[in-house]
């Protein structure tokens, strides 16, 4: 998981005056992948008493973000069984009191949904290490036995194939990337690239230069 840090910029949650945001990804439809907050802990108690209520009475099924522009960004909270919570007390002096951090997120974040071939990924908007994060969780997910040294060929695959694709909503230090994998597709497309010898299934084994086009 990454780290947040109070020194980034702050936003205000339109519904929740007593609480400030600092990173958020959504994904395609607005619904919360990852969120970072401060607030005294009666505000973030409320808070998540809130989503839980749903469209109820004083529920939250859906809040707003405002920018540094003033603008008004939806945030739709979606099924809250599926979100998962860290929280760390980070100040306790300050003139409001006892500041905490927390992160709301969805469990794909830390944990990859094998049985459906999904997961989903919050790295650093700028970091060296990000392409090696996400082989490792192209790795973690896939049923597929895949070698190491297939690593360029697979994500180009899954990066061509729309199976890997950055979510487009990222407010802050982070961005999010959703892992879809078409397992028959990604085993026909491997199996072909294999016979011809565009792969090898050995390191040390010289593998076909021809470019690389992703199957149907």
């Amino acid at each position: 998981m990454p780290n947040a840090s109070p020194s980034l910029m702050l936003h205000r949650i339109d519904e929740c005056p007593d609480l400030m945001a600092d990173a958020y990804v959504g994904d395609d439809h607005g619904e919360l992948v990852f969120l970072s907050l401060w607030a005294r802990d009666t505000a973030i108690q409320a808070f998540l008493a809130r989503l839980t209520l749903g469209s109820c009475e004083q529920g939250l099924d859906q809040f707003h973000i405002v920018t540094d522009q003033g603008a008004s960004l939806p945030v739709i909270v979606g099924d809250a069984e599926r979100l998962d919570k860290r929280s760390t007390r980070a100040f306790r002096r300050t003139l409001f009191g006892s500041l905490v951090n927390l992160w709301l997120f969805d469990k794909r974040c830390v944990k990859p949904d094998k049985a459906n071939a999904t997961a989903l990924a919050l790295l650093p908007q700028s970091g060296d290490a990000c392409t090696e994060r996400l082989w490792s969780l192209v790795r973690d997910t896939c049923p597929l036995p895949l070698l190491d040294h297939w690593q360029h060929t697979v994500l180009d695959l899954l990066t061509h194939g729309e199976m890997l694709t950055r979510l487009p909503l990222a407010l802050g230090p982070l961005v999010g990337h959703r892992l879809a994998i078409n397992v028959p597709t990604l085993t026909a497309a491997l199996g072909d690239r294999i016979r011809d010898g565009r792969l090898a299934v050995s390191f040390s084994e010289p593998a076909s230069t021809a470019p690389l086009v992703c199957a149907a």
